[in-house]
């Protein structure tokens, strides 16, 4: 069979990338002909798997307005259409691709299946000008996802979120992660090292810079948690996607104490398993999740994750602690709770 997976990135910072490239693994592994699409792709394609890169500004501001407005290329829309022409399945799993999809269903009967990774609430976001961003893109998510011949969630909670907000059934299939790269029995000590860590308290955080991540609140319950064992340290690990937010956060952080809590910035992928490794506890206050790869990485690795009752974190987390959303002292209680039992240990 023929496939084309459509992602607007193919980038190892983001969740849905992976995801992507998992998939394109497995169909390959299965025999059929993988094709990704992407309007960027900064990441090397699975064996076997061919990738296109279709193209958009580098500016970041330029880069987002472009993807909002995406619709409105007919050339490279058109272009790419028919060079899906002989394809025997779409799969899209984010607007804008839903665009390139939709037209190809239309145009050669091809199939279409919306790949619903969700679209986090606007209300979330910092500014005016992000929540109106937001609330337009989630529109044209929805205005292009209805339209597809299936759709498949990656939970429980975004299954419901399609059908609300859409009318479409879905079915469920969880994302899953690379076994063989996140596992038990890993040594964390090199990255301990790297950061001067020794045997002091880790809480980690793993994802994008976005707001809402709620990272902010991390950093506030991790403050409380300071104050009682202050030798504790925060990683925070992820690629700044809002400048803006990430300029706060970093603010913030020096008001809390700067050499409790470290901005890594973007970690390779390959290096993931060993950061889960270094810590004892995955932490992330995270206000809107579809899935959250990051608490199953964790619990591959064998570490437990603290995380706001939100999203589909009830279906996600296996080991570890679900926490009333946007409560930061419960949070800061729970990590505290964790290291103080693990010290009886």
């Amino acid at each position: 069979m023929k496939i084309a997976i459509l992602n607007p990135t193919f980038s190892a910072f983001s969740g849905p990338d992976r995801v992507v490239e998992l998939q394109a693994e497995d169909f390959s592994k299965k025999g059929d002909s993988v094709t990704i699409l992407a309007l960027k792709a900064g990441m090397k394609a699975p064996k076997n798997v061919k990738i296109i890169e279709i193209g958009m500004p580098k500016n970041h501001t330029f880069e987002r307005i472009y993807r909002l407005l995406f619709f409105l290329d007919f050339k490279k829309i058109n272009k790419y259409v028919k060079m899906l022409k002989g394809y025997d399945l779409v799969i899209s799993h984010q607007y804008p691709m839903n665009v390139i999809a939709l037209r190809a269903k239309n145009k050669y009967g091809l199939k279409y299946v919306y790949h619903n990774q969700g679209v986090a609430y606007p209300e979330l976001f910092r500014s005016v000008i992000e929540r109106v961003y937001m609330r337009i893109f989630r529109w044209l998510t929805n205005f292009t996802a209805k339209r597809a011949d299936e759709a498949v969630s990656i939970s429980k909670f975004l299954q419901r979120e399609l059908k609300n907000e859409t009318g479409k059934d879905s079915r469920i299939v969880y994302d899953t992660i690379n076994r063989e790269r996140f596992h038990s029995g890993i040594s964390g000590e090199r990255i301990r090292k790297k950061y001067g860590f020794g045997n002091k308290p880790i809480c980690l955080y793993v994802g994008r810079i976005s707001p809402h991540k709620g990272i902010h609140l991390l950093i506030n319950a991790f403050n409380i948690v300071l104050k009682k064992i202050p030798n504790a340290r925060l990683l925070i690990v992820g690629k700044e996607t809002f400048g803006n937010y990430a300029k706060e956060l970093k603010a913030l952080a020096n008001k809390v104490n700067p050499s409790s809590i470290i901005f890594t910035g973007f970690v390779p992928d390959k290096e993931l398993p060993y950061y889960y490794a270094a810590c004892n506890i995955y932490t992330t206050a995270s206000m809107w999740e579809g899935f959250d790869m990051p608490i199953v990485e964790a619990a591959a690795c064998g570490k437990p994750s603290i995380v706001f009752n939100i999203g589909a974190h009830k279906e996600v987390l296996k080991k570890g602690k679900l926490v009333k959303a946007g409560d930061v002292k419960e949070f800061s209680k729970a990590i505290m709770g964790y290291f103080k039992n693990e010290n009886k240990k």
